[in-house]
């Protein structure tokens, strides 16, 4: 038999609050095999508070968006008129990086914009996968900062030009630092407290630009110093590391489309039913992120002559052991197989 169930939400304070269900002694009435299963109807359990939870998560996430957003812009928009004033191509290419940080928070916005929506007959599962396929997006305009921002060192190594107001670019490297610092530390932190992968990718990929930033600093000092390529040479450098940031995006946004899950993940949740009392073994775990969600498919096998009433309360106190085991948990299949009987 298969029970499905819609989990009730864990509280702010890591509690978790669910109906109690008290089930009184079962006697045994044979054997209970898989061609019941097709005659048993699914049993689910709604909960308003899993619901509201799961869209005051989606409003974290927007806000940490819209301030990285405004921060990004604000950083990138006095880098720019640093740049406009000076001539400075590193400073270019940090800004350019800044710029394409920024931008990455607007396919994010509009992915949890759709996770909002309820599911339907064709988005069964809801919208929140658009998550991950943003994370595509973060990508595509990685890519391209590195590659407008290796263009443009590389031509100021072939044609020098003087780069003027070396306290200023210095100034604006500083700039850049401490708003992607800010930025990287509010995504890092909101992502992981909603359990968004791509939320915390970002904020990493802000921290990095900030050491990005420090390196324009390096750059005009060098340039103070007597070393006009040194500009230029770190223009180079900046594009190597978003290319380093790019490497580690793909990384990431491929295994989430991917559905692939950290192992140790995977233990906690099997770990969670098997010290369900009647499970004897299990036969298959699956998990998956939807985009900052997660859902999880079991299939357990109990005694074969257990009765169909007894075989239900088993799938449904593995339902709650996965609950309290699995925070971002908001649906669980569980399927209830009697053991010597071949999976079908």
């Amino acid at each position: 038999m298969t029970h499905r169930v819609v989990p009730h939400e864990h509280a702010p304070d890591g509690h978790h609050h669910h109906h109690a269900h008290e089930h009184g002694p079962t006697t045994r009435r044979g054997r209970v095999g898989h061609a019941l299963s097709g005659l048993v109807g699914g049993h689910s359990h709604d909960s308003a508070e899993q619901v509201d939870s799961a869209l005051e998560a989606d409003d974290r996430g927007r806000r940490a968006l819209w301030l990285s957003l405004a921060a990004l812009a604000l950083t990138a928009l006095l880098q720019g008129v640093v740049v406009a004033a000076t001539g400075s191509v590193a400073l270019l290419g940090d800004t350019l990086h800044n710029l394409a940080d920024a931008a990455t928070a607007l396919p994010l916005l509009v992915a949890f914009r759709l996770a909002r929506k309820p599911p339907n007959e064709r988005f069964t599962y809801g919208y929140g996968r658009a998550e991950d396929l943003a994370g595509v997006l973060v990508v595509v305009v990685i890519a391209l900062s590195a590659l407008v921002a290796a263009y443009e060192a590389a031509d100021r190594l072939l044609h020098p030009q003087p780069v003027s107001h070396l306290w200023a670019v210095a100034a604006a490297g500083v700039i850049g630092f401490v708003g992607n610092e800010l930025v990287a530390r509010h995504r890092i932190v909101v992502g992981r407290r909603i359990g968004s992968a791509a939320l915390v990718a970002d904020g990493l990929h802000a921290r990095t630009d900030g050491f990005t930033s420090l390196a324009v600093v390096l750059g005009a000092a060098g340039v103070a110093v007597g070393l006009p390529w040194a500009d230029a040479a770190v223009g180079l450098v900046i594009s190597l590391a978003i290319l380093g940031v790019l490497r580690t995006a793909v990384v990431q946004v491929g295994a989430r489309l991917m559905d692939a899950v950290s192992p140790e993940l995977v233990r906690t949740a099997r770990e969670a039913v098997t010290t369900v009392d009647g499970v004897l073994d299990v036969r298959e775990l699956r998990l998956r992120w939807v985009g900052h969600t997660l859902r999880a498919e079991a299939d357990l096998s109990v005694a074969a002559d257990l009765p169909l009433g007894a075989a239900h309360d088993i799938a449904h106190h593995a339902q709650e052991h996965l609950l309290d085991r699995l925070p971002r948990l908001t649906a669980a299949s569980i399927h209830v197989s009697p053991a010597g009987v071949h999976a079908g």
